[in-house]
């Protein structure tokens, strides 16, 4: 997005008061960014089947003064990334016609380009066994990373490192309850972006349940879906103690380098503190599930909108058997329960009016004498076949 892009998002992070994590896979070296700040980062490490490699790693961030390692634990196969695959990314990249009119629309990025060193996998690159330039790095990363990670790495990985380990990557309730006797310090609920497992349940819709898993035994960040203020209000509402941004502050230093980072970092928090106003909250340690809708995850259902009424509005206790029924419709369906309860808002407030929605779901899908798993589009057609 920028030259030396990592080093200037850090040095905005900085200076805004928040973590900055980098990534094994950047451009910039843990020692690069390690020259422009003055205050401890967070590294973030994938495991590869080069121990010694790795070790060199956790080494290397430890030198820098890192302050925790994150630990990504969804990328030990490579997903098919449909919007890679279409848009021909690469290492090293390939110049297609496209690419080079990219390049020529753009002569400012061009130049910041030409006037840096660090055009590379600076993490990579001249540190592992083989790997001297691009065209050796794909063929290296493909052969690397580790599919037989396993919890015993982790606690070798924790036994190295010696300091504050987050999991990424945790989007179960048993693993989260299994990270626990792991040694790890906290566990970040994330789904990688959506890039790794098409169709795997979003982040936040499985926060409250992996929140509920582990208790108060180990603080649970979330990563992914964070685009505004009020997505970071949902998160804490439900129980993240943090959350990550990629994209949004990708947008920011594409755009306007260091400056960018700060001003997409300056627009979250400026959401965030005008939500809070409207929820009736002054403090983010106040923030709870009363915030919210609260059928979303208390099986209530609000009686108005999410906020509302300065987060005053209690709604209705659903029954325990419409309850069951929802985790059951959930359970043959595409659709999360989270989902379901939302549809069923939209289909009037009352809870009346949400059982016979459900009712209607049910029946449908008994006329239909589907009896197995059931596609969101399928659905579909039995809601657009039924108005309570």
């Amino acid at each position: 997005q920028h030259a030396d892009g990592e080093m200037l998002a850090a040095q905005a992070a900085e200076e805004f008061g928040v973590p900055f994590t980098l990534a094994t896979m950047s451009i910039c070296s843990i020692e690069d960014v390690r020259s422009v700040t003055s205050k401890p980062f967070w590294f973030q490490l994938y495991v590869m089947r080069d121990r010694d490699f790795v070790l060199s790693l956790i080494n290397r961030a430890k030198a820098a003064g890192c302050s925790a390692l994150v630990l990504t634990l969804d990328l030990q196969i490579l997903g098919q990334r449909h919007k890679d695959l279409r848009n021909g990314l690469s290492a090293p990249p390939r110049f297609t016609p496209k690419h080079v009119w990219q390049m020529m629309t753009r002569p400012f990025w061009c130049l910041d380009m030409l006037g840096t060193k660090r055009r590379t996998f600076g993490n990579i690159v001249g540190h592992a066994k083989g790997v001297g330039d691009l065209s050796s790095l794909s063929s290296w990363t493909s052969e690397q990373f580790d599919p037989q990670l396993s919890w015993k790495d982790i606690e070798w990985i924790r036994d190295h490192w010696g300091g504050k380990l987050i999991l990424k990557g945790i989007l179960d309730e048993e693993d989260a309850r299994m990270s626990l006797g792991s040694g790890a310090d906290a566990i970040i609920v994330s789904n990688h972006g959506g890039r790794q497992l098409d169709g795997a349940a979003s982040s936040i819709s499985m926060l409250p349940r992996i929140v509920d898993a582990v208790g108060d035994q180990m603080e649970v960040h979330l990563d992914g879906g964070i685009r505004s203020g009020q997505d970071v209000l949902k998160a804490l509402c439900y129980g993240a103690k943090g959350t990550y941004i990629g994209r949004p502050f990708l947008y920011g230093l594409g755009a306007a380098g260091k400056a960018g980072v700060r001003r997409s970092l300056e627009i979250i928090r400026r959401e965030l503190d005008t939500t809070m106003a409207l929820c009736g909250e002054r403090d983010v340690k106040n923030l709870s599930r009363d915030n919210l809708h609260r059928a979303l995850d208390a099986g209530l259902a609000s009686s108005g909108g999410s906020c509302e009424n300065s987060g005053m509005s209690k709604g209705n206790a659903i029954s325990k058997d419409l309850d069951r029924r929802i985790d059951a419709l959930a359970a043959r369906s595409s659709l999360t329960r989270g989902q379901i309860i939302e549809d069923a808002l939209a289909h009037g407030r009352s809870l009346a009016w949400q059982e016979k929605w459900i009712e209607g779901v049910e029946a449908g899908l008994a006329d239909a004498d589907r009896g197995d798993f059931v596609s969101e589009d399928e659905i579909a057609i039995v809601l657009s076949k039924y108005e309570p």
